[in-house]
């Protein structure tokens, strides 16, 4: 592989090309088939009066709705991250970009995750990966990446089994937890925990509510396979079959959101990981989910415009509303309390 083909922004263009072209999901589902909602044949509530208003982080939203990190640090991802936070703007739901190290190491890629240009209420993230304060990263860091973008919060990435599985991957994961906790007690935002595909367990999500981390993003198995990712970017066989080993690794959405609800009980969670409608995002507020997180699907409307992105989440509100609709559940409140979700024997 050549140094040009190294570079931050070619990883970042071929993350994306893979991404829209290539079939890299899990194997597997994201394990919300086990639940389902007894439907309420006498729901006794009007379905225009419905609410999905909600606050995170003490910002209010009109509905639960995240459109997760997923780009930025090329050029082509600037026009995607426009898009995207238009229509976040339009419908009134959080966002957050992709990993901002591109940026960091290179100034003028800044521009390709600013977006506040466009969305200037939306409640808006950061993001840096969380193994670089293994490496050369520390807290100046982290305040560049939120600066950056005016962002509210920071989200801290876990990707370990990502790194493990592509050429010169960062793999010393060893003392990271105490270097997250200083990061939540020194910076001036937010910072909130997200796997990116591989699941959160009960043991982490406890070590990282010890940390101070202010919410979790469990981003489960069943939506997009990073390690399917790397299998298509490997620069050789021995790669290549080490990575598609790990294709399907991870804990489905659903059972990580259990566990996290176990392991930090205190804590708002985010719900993602292969949530593709609304219905399965009722399912995962109704498993203690506060947010609910979508990425692949966002980023294929995000390619057709705007109007594709707008209409895609008023459909998954509309899908969402309809749920609650049917078993009885007026706001978001009523469906994380509601007993009419139930398992699949």
């Amino acid at each position: 592989m050549s140094p040009d083909e190294t570079t931050h922004e070619n990883r970042k263009l071929e993350h994306l090309r893979i991404n829209l072209q290539e079939n890299v999901q899990f194997h597997r589902s994201n394990g919300l088939e086990r639940y389902r909602f007894v439907h309420q044949a006498l729901p006794e509530i009007n379905h225009d009066e419905i609410s999905l208003a909600t606050t995170f982080l003490g910002k209010p939203l009109r509905a639960p709705i995240l459109i997760s990190s997923m780009t930025g640090g090329a050029y082509e991802a600037e026009r995607i991250n426009l898009t995207l936070a238009t229509a976040a703007q339009a419908t009134g739901v959080a966002m957050g970009v992709g990993s901002q190290r591109a940026a960091i190491e290179d100034a003028s890629l800044a521009r390709t995750y600013q977006v506040r240009r466009v969305a200037p209420d939306i409640l808006l993230f950061a993001n840096l990966g969380a193994i670089q304060l293994n490496y050369t990263y520390s807290l100046d860091e982290c305040r560049r990446a939120v600066e950056m973008i005016r962002a509210d919060a920071l989200i801290l990435h876990l990707n370990s089994i990502q790194e493990a599985v592509q050429a010169g991957g960062n793999t010393h994961w060893k003392g990271l937890l105490s270097k997250i906790e200083h990061v939540c007690r020194a910076l001036d935002v937010p910072v909130i925990a997200k796997e990116v595909g591989f699941g959160i367990s009960e043991d982490a999500a406890r070590q990282l509510a010890s940390a101070g981390v202010a919410a979790i993003d469990v981003a489960g198995a069943g939506g997009t396979s990073w390690a399917a990712v790397e299998a298509y970017r490997a620069p050789s066989a021995f790669l290549r079959e080490l990575a598609e080993a790990f294709w399907d690794w991870g804990i489905p959405t659903a059972e990580s959101l259990v566990y996290a609800r176990r392991g930090a009980p205190n804590l708002p969670l985010i719900a993602s990981g292969g949530i593709r409608d609304g219905v399965e995002a009722a399912k995962c507020i109704a498993l203690g989910a506060s947010l609910v997180g979508f990425a692949s699907p966002m980023l294929r409307l995000a390619d057709r415009g705007v109007e594709e992105v707008i209409a895609g989440i008023k459909m998954i509100e509309e899908q969402m509303r309809t749920a609650m609709f049917g078993i009885g559940a007026a706001d978001l409140d009523a469906l994380r309390n509601t007993k009419q979700l139930k398992t699949e024997n």
